[in-house]
């Protein structure tokens, strides 16, 4: 871990348990590492912080490449080594690099849906997800986030919102990746799969198609 990805954990650290009430539950479910891919649902900017601030690995960060333009964000993501996607490309070297870390037996997160939810509550996941753990046969992790929409407000009006981080079991995809006609069929099924863990971890509310 480079030294300025550190220093950014170590502030959010201070930062979330300062301004937030900040639980992390199910710590028993963390494997003891990777290669790893840790999914989330998405409903606030902050949800990719949370994350790493709640695991105790080195993560690296899918983030949609809009946020980079932002300029506080894009500063922070750049600074942290976010690897940069565009929501509706088929980016190889976004996979290139996805895999890289995968091979290396790292930990990679990132959203299935790939935007943040405006309703909040779980939208169809996409299947880049899918792709990326049934291509590295890596073990998939799934985390149910709540609380971390309403940080903005909460703190506009002085208040410590509670922010809460469900990590559930993880487990693996039924492969290996086909070729081929079916490829779709089981990709689908696979991001479905992964989707319907995440919202297994979330109150009604937030489940959405997957309620």
């Amino acid at each position: 871990m480079t030294w300025q990805r550190r220093w950014l954990v170590g502030c959010m650290h201070g930062l979330f348990w300062l301004l937030s009430d900040w639980e992390v539950h199910r710590k028993e479910n963390l494997p003891a590492g990777g290669p790893l891919v840790v999914v989330f649902n998405h409903v606030a900017h902050l949800d990719g912080p949370v994350v790493i601030a709640s695991v105790p690995w080195d993560v690296e960060v899918i983030s949609l490449s809009d946020l980079f333009a932002v300029p506080v964000t894009g500063s922070l993501l750049r600074t942290y080594g976010a690897i940069p996607v565009h929501r509706d490309a088929c980016d190889r070297e976004v996979l290139r690099r996805a895999l890289q870390v995968l091979a290396e037996g790292r930990v990679l997160a990132l959203a299935p849906e790939a935007r943040q939810s405006p309703s909040l509550a779980l939208e169809r996941g996409r299947e880049g997800a899918a792709y990326l753990a049934l291509r590295s046969e890596a073990t998939v992790l799934p985390i149910g986030l709540t609380g971390t929409e309403a940080v903005p407000a909460a703190l506009k009006h002085l208040r410590r919102p509670r922010v809460v981080v469900n990590i559930g079991p993880s487990f693996r995809l039924d492969g290996p990746l086909v070729q081929g006609t079916q490829r779709h069929a089981q990709l689908r099924a696979a991001s479905d799969t992964i989707m319907r863990r995440i919202a297994n971890l979330l109150p009604q509310r937030y489940r959405g198609v997957y309620a």
